[in-house]
């Protein structure tokens, strides 16, 4: 969300999104605030400072854990008074394994990425910083079924071997599939509840993550081209959610909500799937963050992901 006013964005948030708030974030406020140094804040047992070149793993908690930490509790204090005797689901967001590992750097200034060992540790640090922090929310919000989000928009380029190398003349081998699979079911297993991926890049691996746990997929789908059609497909039926992107994320005139998702019962009727099935397998949401909006686009982007939700299902054809 844009802005650096935790209680406002709580308010925003628990007001347009009745039965589905979500703990914001904020990454106006600074590094700490921005979702790689949020989510390595979380971490237990390794710690992350900021440098030139982005984020990079050290041995101690400096300053900007400490700013990332502090943040974080600001954040579920906003929570928690904003959702008081509010009984429902409740999404927070980390980054997820993989993206994690190409953003933070090891000590010589390369990608956590290039090694093997140190995205295993980084992997059961998130793991562990997961089960910690999921157990805080519940703590703070106790009518709360916990929907885990995990952001990882360079997943794709993890899996293709495109994320560059700190040089930028190269790029890192790309990781085993089963690897990437695996890591990510390691990732979802901390929760009990069900856990959302999220990828604002194309070529979004919709079968690994659904092998891998995932009861949601979170998507721009902008994106989409035909070729993911079967995968689509044999996700809804496989009782996957998606969570379709169809609202911009920065600041533009909004079409109506019946038109925001006419793609999307367009996809339905080319998918051959039962349009009684839309309500129960779609949930309509920005293309992606929204924090480079306006405050003011960032609460009509919110009312609109409802009322075209709301068209949805009332009328699936």
């Amino acid at each position: 969300m844009p802005g650096g006013d935790a209680r406002e964005a709580a308010r925003t948030v628990a007001g347009s999104f009745e039965e589905f708030p979500f703990l914001a974030e904020l990454p106006a406020r600074g590094p700490g605030a921005d979702m790689i140094g949020r989510t390595a804040g979380m971490l237990v047992e390794l710690y992350a400072r900021v440098e030139p070149s982005g984020w990079r793993l050290g041995d101690h908690p400096g300053r900007d854990t400490r700013r990332a930490r502090s943040w974080l509790r600001e954040d579920l204090d906003a929570l928690e008074e904003a959702t008081q005797g509010y009984e429902g689901q409740v999404k927070v967001q980390a980054v997820g394994p993989w993206t994690l590992a190409a953003a933070l750097e090891m000590r010589n200034g390369e990608a956590a990425l290039s090694d093997p060992g140190a995205c295993r540790d980084l992997a059961s640090s998130l793991a562990e910083g997961l089960r910690l922090h999921l157990a805080e929310v519940q703590r703070r919000v106790p009518g709360a079924q916990v929907v885990l989000q995990l952001d990882e928009p360079s997943l794709t380029d993890v899996l293709r071997g495109h994320v560059r190398s700190a040089s930028g003349y190269r790029t890192y081998r790309a990781v085993d599939r089963q690897v990437v699979e695996a890591t990510l079911r390691e990732a979802a297993g901390v929760h009990g509840g069900p856990v959302v991926v999220h990828s604002c890049a194309p070529d979004v691996p919709f079968a690994l993550l659904r092998r891998a746990g995932a009861a949601a997929v979170s998507f721009d789908f902008s994106l989409l081209t035909e070729r993911d059609d079967d995968t689509i497909g044999e996700a809804v039926e496989a009782g996957t959610r998606l969570f379709v992107g169809v609202v911009p994320g920065t600041d533009t005139a909004l079409s109506d909500p019946a038109g925001s998702v006419m793609g999307v019962r367009t996809l339905w009727r080319r998918l051959g799937l039962r349009p009684d099935l839309l309500a129960e397998a779609v949930t309509v949401t920005p293309a992606c963050g929204l924090a480079g909006a306006s405050p003011a686009y960032a609460r009509e982007a919110l009312a609109h992901c409802v009322r075209a939700a709301r068209s949805l299902a009332d009328n699936p054809e």
